[in-house]
């Protein structure tokens, strides 16, 4: 098996290494590799592309490179250029540092870096590595997602759903705060939805007096959201797996919008 991996935490990140891991027992002795990362961190860049920009590319090794760009730029430049002769069996983004639940899916760059592999017709699976109380303290805090992602992914290879409409489908996987033998299950679920939005701002005045802005995270409560939904179990235990597609509309509202149109 051909694996591409990309993250949205940068090529030096932890969880990219974790990744490897992962990678390596899924392609096994026969398979092969790759890493096309970026080369500093890109956390909530979402789907951000380098559309007005040119990306230097960087060669940390054999079959291991840099970007100077965001996650779903890794992989366009991996399909288009390093990969172009052929194109990988799997796209792995991840392992990223902390869940990607509820609303999080929208911020994500390591889940948009799955969305570019499924939008280029390609099997993607994005994990990610809840920190909390239970597994900061480990010496291998991703130990939950190492063990238990390669069985998780194959399961998913071998008889999940990737190609039933026009836009393909992705996973998301994500992975509890805790160590991988306190892992309670795998679950099937939906993305949740928290009752207070993920960002604010805090205004900061800089030495020169100018106003400027960091944003921090919100009040997080996994705990509010619906039973079944990845937030709710990730919280309780589980590994979860969501499937997910680029389209976003809302389709059940198409005919009644139409009526709502009606005359115009």
């Amino acid at each position: 098996m051909r694996i591409l991996i990309t993250n949205d935490d940068g090529i030096t990140a932890p969880g990219l290494a974790a990744a490897e891991v992962i990678a390596e027992d899924l392609a096994g002795p026969s398979g092969e590799v790759w890493v096309v990362a970026p080369v500093l961190e890109q956390s909530a860049v979402s789907h951000a592309v380098s559309y007005v920009r040119p990306m230097r590319l960087e060669k940390h090794g054999p079959r291991r490179y840099a970007v100077e760009g965001s996650p779903a730029d890794c992989v366009m430049v991996a399909l288009g250029d390093l990969m172009r002769d052929a194109a990988p069996d799997l796209v792995i983004s991840g392992v990223n540092r902390g869940h990607n639940v509820a609303e999080d899916v929208v911020y994500s760059g390591t889940v948009a870096g799955a969305m570019e592999g499924a939008l280029h017709g390609l099997r993607a699976i994005a994990l990610s590595q809840y920190y909390g109380p239970g597994n900061t303290e480990l010496d291998v805090p991703f130990d939950a997602a190492i063990a238990h992602a390669p069985r998780i992914c194959r399961a998913l290879l071998q008889r999940a759903t990737w190609h039933d409409e026009r836009y393909g489908v992705f996973y998301n996987v994500n992975f509890p705060a805790c160590p991988a033998d306190k892992v309670r299950g795998v679950k099937a679920c939906f993305q949740g939805h928290r009752p207070m939005p993920s960002f604010t701002v805090d205004p900061v005045i800089a030495p020169n007096r100018r106003q400027y802005y960091w944003l921090k995270h919100g009040v997080r409560a996994n705990e509010q959201t619906e039973e079944g939904s990845d937030s709710k179990l990730t919280v309780q235990g589980y590994a979860t797996v969501t499937p997910l597609r680029a389209d976003l509309t809302a389709r059940a509202l198409v005919k009644p919008l139409a009526e709502a149109l009606h005359g115009l």
